[in-house]
């Protein structure tokens, strides 16, 4: 078994060099979200990066620039309270997990109510 794996991403990248921009487009826009800086700031850097999204001409990441543009106040709002939205993605996780144990929903109102019980 090969120890050092460092060497395997560059041996990728050498022969795909289109996975080597994919993958350090994506390790910009992980910066852009790890670095604490205004929504204003965010923004700009946003859009340089979208700019080297388009240069590279992946359509992949074409789809993420205009999910980034449909839903821009609120990836905005992460920048300005640092707020996500992990509480409710937690929540609706218990939710699918007790509709899966009771095998579907029959009667709304009674799921409702044992929710509320249960989690409430």
């Amino acid at each position: 078994m090969h120890r050092n794996f460092g060497l395997c991403p560059n041996i990728l990248f050498k022969h795909y060099p289109i996975l080597k921009a994919a993958y350090h487009l994506a390790m910009e826009l992980r910066q852009i979200f790890n670095a604490k800086i205004s929504p204003t700031k965010a923004m700009g850097r946003m859009n340089k990066w979208y700019e080297k999204v388009m240069a590279l001409g992946n359509n992949n990441f074409r789809s993420v620039i205009k999910t980034f543009k449909n839903h821009a106040p609120t990836i905005l709002n992460y920048f300005r309270r640092r707020a996500t939205n992990a509480s409710a993605e937690a929540f609706n996780s218990k939710v699918k997990i007790f509709r899966s144990q009771m095998r579907g929903v029959r009667d709304r109102n009674f799921f409702i109510f044992r929710l509320v019980k249960l989690y409430a």
